[in-house]
């Protein structure tokens, strides 16, 4: 009985199957779509396609089936409705590519379909026909006409104030989606009126809300002009709603909308509309405007105000500074600084796209301003001396460690009573300490030609200064630094590192005023040499007295600085003052407790288009709030800042980079793996910045690389061999030789085969970098050959094989050369034990040294030996090998060997 059943079931089942096959496409459609069963019904909507390209010979049944579908719409179950508007895109698609032919199909047939969809009572039937809509506009399917007549006018008619209030707010964000595709004309002429009247929508929030987070779309697609008549209006009503989440999205594209005003009306309207989000009720609110502070500043970003712009006729341009006012405006109309209004600056639309940083490191790598630094800054040949005096913008990015101002010609300089103190007693305590350091008279350094320039803010001193200044001794920029200088030797003893953070501190005042810039010279030594010996002397102590400059209980701080010539080093006139406050107060540990706690973070990851936007001779103003984030306690800060410092140094040019940059850097070299990888990761691109005697200082620090908190952490191995490679083109051959060849041995045995694989890439190079010195190459080659060659470990030798396949492919030595040092250990390892080895020398000599005319050469002495190297691995018991040293196959190259042959990760 039970095996009659089976037989009969299967007889069922084959009569059933024998039946639909029996039918056309057309026929199963209809058979199918009349079904009682919801799921053949589901079926057939989501077979439409397959058997649309069943009956693709034949237009009439394609027209059939797409009549079908029309059918198929009108079911009155959801969920098939929603199955067959998933397919409508793969639909047209079908259509626009193989049935050019019928060009209405689509518009006659399936657009009405999904426009009918948008107003369904079903919930999920309307959010399919949106994302449908929204695919077939991406994708052009649909008709510009189509969308003018078919398309927009449903859209207009679902956000009548009469409309459902779901299927209005759905609308009205599918409008705003749709602006950036239909473009200015059709937003403009049908979109906008409906969106400024739904921003003032008094019942319903959601829809408020909607439009405020999709403002700064409909400003980009509409233009200044809209924007300033029409839509800024509404946004000053939407940024004082009742409803904190409608001040929020309007504080979250405050940045877009900013883009498209201009300077004018975003100097004196948005930034106090700004200023209000920033102060509002609502913490959310505030934590919204402060985490797009950053991005609103750089808006304010433009070649006339940020004072850089690019050289033009050199065949590399550099990013240079210009400090001249007149030529940063672009005219030659005075600045009148009234409030958060500049008078006098020419307007201009801000650039409406915002690099964020390169980076591939996502929201670490900090927020770039619109000027885009695709240029690196060249070293210039000409340096300015303390004789010379070159107004020229190239002077500003000389070279050089750190210039500093000299006095006036005219001026006297004051004779300390330590020039008549004998050199062994220079430098006692006594002597040293009797001396009120802190008193210096810094207003000489201010007199060009016997009197004080005007436009000069008032120098850093105390009152006490200002009543004293006749009989207070006084020790100049050079005297500190002698003195300094002197003293770093004996740093271990306490009490002069004691007198050396205090002289440093001292420095470190006359450096505040940013306006001296003009000014700044290259130090000169004794013989009349650019000053480069000690890059890191003065300016590496400068964390290690950030403390004593900012603490309240220190004496020095406060007889140096008073509050209001605090706030003054702080002025500029680039953005508006009440912002820059703000955004400098990000760092406050009272806003993480009462706006965000990692408001920082955010502080950190826009600094660098902050400091575009101001631009290098406004460095001063940020440069405190730089240092305090990268002595964050939070590693996500430093991490940011770790990310970004290559573009900084790139915005700063190489003399702030030595000064305020390569300290911080330092530190980031010994944080946490978290930090160093930022650092790590743009090593090269901070290094090339740097003048070449510093730069070679860290030479010696690259090793500290090897050294991870984790030792699983073979990423940060692998970016480090990576970086070596770049940085070859940096450093001598001899510096290469000394510093970069450990590590790149070093890397070559890492567990890691990603890593070893980078690492022959590495050592190829060196190779190519020391090949033009006879002594250097064959010492390399001659230890290459010791450790790997001659290797105990299997992993060893081949390692070696892969170095001279990459070494011959890349051409990085010459064939001479190579024969010479290189061939006869690498045909010696036709006789090792380990396959793999042998595998891959066979592929070598197959696929790179016989690819060379060179050694094909009857004349060629080493001809005899590949000959005769080849022939026994022919010979081989290993059949991989055999095949290997038998045929030459196209289809295996060098990246697949790393692949096929290299041993396991671990």
């Amino acid at each position: 009985m039970l095996a009659c059943r089976i037989v009969n079931l299967g007889g069922f089942s084959l009569d059933f199957v024998s039946q639909d096959e029996m039918l056309t496409p057309l026929g199963r459609l209809d058979k199918y779509v009349a079904s009682e069963n919801i799921f053949n019904r589901q079926m057939v909507a989501r077979s439409l396609l397959d058997t649309l390209k069943a009956v693709s010979e034949d237009e009439r049944d394609c027209i059939g089936v797409l009549e079908r579908v029309g059918r198929l719409a009108d079911d009155s179950e959801p969920s098939v409705r929603a199955e067959l508007m998933e397919q409508v895109p793969h639909i047209a698609i079908f259509c626009q590519e193989n049935r050019p032919s019928i060009p209405f199909a689509f518009s006659k047939y399936l657009l009405p379909i999904v426009v009918r969809y948008l107003a369904d009572q079903n919930n999920q039937v309307r959010k399919t026909s949106q994302a449908a809509l929204l695919v077939l506009l991406e994708q052009e399917l649909i008709e510009r006409g189509d969308i003018e007549t078919l398309v927009c006018p449903v859209l207009v008619d679902l956000t009548a104030p009469d409309s459902n209030d779901d299927v209005k707010t759905e609308a009205m964000a599918i409008i705003c989606k749709m602006a950036p595709m239909v473009g200015k004309d059709i937003t403009e002429r049908l979109f906008l009126p409906r969106f400024c009247e739904m921003c003032c929508d008094c019942r319903m929030f959601h829809v408020r809300k909607v439009c405020a987070a999709n403002f700064g779309d409909i400003c980009s697609v509409v233009g200044g002009e809209a924007t300033e008549e029409l839509l800024l209006p509404r946004f000053f009503q939407l940024c004082s709603d009742n409803v904190w989440g409608v001040r929020k999205a309007c504080a979250e594209c405050f940045m877009t909308v900013s883009s498209s005003t201009s300077q004018e009306v975003r100097r004196t309207k948005l930034s106090s509309l700004f200023i209000s989000l920033i102060s509002d009720p609502s913490r959310w609110v505030r934590q919204a405007a402060f985490q797009s502070l950053g991005q609103f500043i750089s808006t304010f970003a433009s070649p006339n105000s940020v004072g850089q712009y690019f050289r033009e006729g050199e065949e590399d341009p550099s990013l240079s500074a210009n400090t001249d006012d007149s030529q940063r405006r672009g005219d030659d109309s005075p600045v009148r600084t009234n409030g958060n209004h500049v008078e006098g600056c020419l307007q201009q639309d801000c650039i409406s796209n915002h690099a964020q940083g390169d980076h591939s490191e996502g929201e670490d790598g900090g927020f770039l301003a619109t000027e885009s630094t695709k240029n690196e800054p060249q070293p210039h040949e000409k340096c300015t001396t303390s004789n010379e005096k070159d107004d020229s913008p190239a002077d500003i990015l000389a070279p050089s460690s750190f210039s500093l101002p000299e006095p006036a010609e005219e001026e006297s300089p004051y004779v300390s009573p330590q020039d008549n103190i004998p050199e062994q007693e220079l430098y006692n305590s006594f002597h040293f300490w009797r001396l009120p350091i802190a008193e210096m008279d810094l207003d000489m350094e201010l007199l060009q030609q016997g009197e004080m320039v005007p436009e000069e803010p008032p120098c850093y001193v105390s009152s006490s200064q200002g009543k004293a200044k006749a009989s207070a001794p006084v020790l100049d920029r050079k005297q500190l630094e002698e003195l300094i200088e002197n003293l770093e030797p004996h740093i271990d003893d306490p009490d002069v590192k004691a007198q050396v953070d205090v002289l440093t501190a001292a420095l470190r005042a006359t450096t505040m005023d940013s306006n001296l810039e003009d000014a700044f010279l290259e130090p000169r030594d004794s013989q009349g040499g650019n000053h480069y010996d000690n890059p890191f002397g003065v300016h590496q102590m400068r964390n290690s007295t950030l403390q004593m400059h900012h603490g309240d209980d220190s004496e020095l701080s406060d007889s140096s600085f008073s509050p209001e010539d605090e706030k003054k080093s702080k002025h500029q006139d680039v953005i508006p003052q009440a912002l820059l406050d703000q955004y400098l107060s990000m760092t406050d540990p009272s806003r993480a407790q009462t706006v965000d706690m990692e408001i920082a973070k955010h502080c950190a990851y826009s600094l660098p288009g902050v400091a575009m936007t101001l631009g290098r001779q406004n460095w001063h103003c940020l440069r405190d709030t730089y240092e305090t984030l990268a002595s964050d306690m939070q590693w996500k800060v430093r991490r940011t800042l770790a990310f970004s410092i290559h573009e900084l140094a790139l915005i700063l040019g190489d003399q702030l980079t030595a000064a305020d940059l390569v300290p911080v850097f330092n530190g980031f070299l010994k944080d946490l793996d978290e930090v160093r990888v930022g650092v790590l990761k743009h090593l090269y691109h901070f290094l090339k910045l740097l003048h070449q005697d510093t730069r070679r200082k860290y030479l010696y620090q690259l090793q500290e690389f090897l050294v991870t908190d984790n030792s699983r952490n073979w990423r940060f191995r692998s970016e480090l061999a990576e970086q070596l490679v770049l940085l070859l083109e940096l450093y001598s051959g001899q510096d290469v030789y000394d510093y970069l060849r450990p590590l790149a041995f070093s890397l070559c045995l890492d567990r890691v085969s990603s890593v070893r694989w980078t690492s022959y890439k590495l050592v190829s190079e060196i190779i190519r970098k020391v090949a033009s010195c006879q002594a250097l190459l064959a010492d390399f080659l001659s230890e290459l050959v010791e450790k790997f060659c001659h290797s105990p470990k299997w992993s060893g030798r081949q390692a070696f094989a892969f170095i001279c396949q990459l070494a011959i492919e890349d051409d990085c030595v010459s064939l001479e050369q190579f024969s010479e040092h290189l061939l006869a250990p690498l045909l010696q390892l036709a006789s090792d034990p380990v396959a793999n080895v042998r595998v891959l020398l066979a592929k070598t000599i197959r696929q790179s040294l016989l690819e060379r005319e060179y050694f094909l050469h009857s004349a060629n002495s080493h001809q005899e030996a590949l000959e005769q190297t080849l022939v026994a691995l022919q010979m081989d018991l290993d059949k991989d090998v055999k095949y290997f040293a038998s045929v030459h196959p196209g289809s295996t190259r060098l990246s697949e060997d790393a692949m096929s042959t290299t041993s396991s990760t671990y």
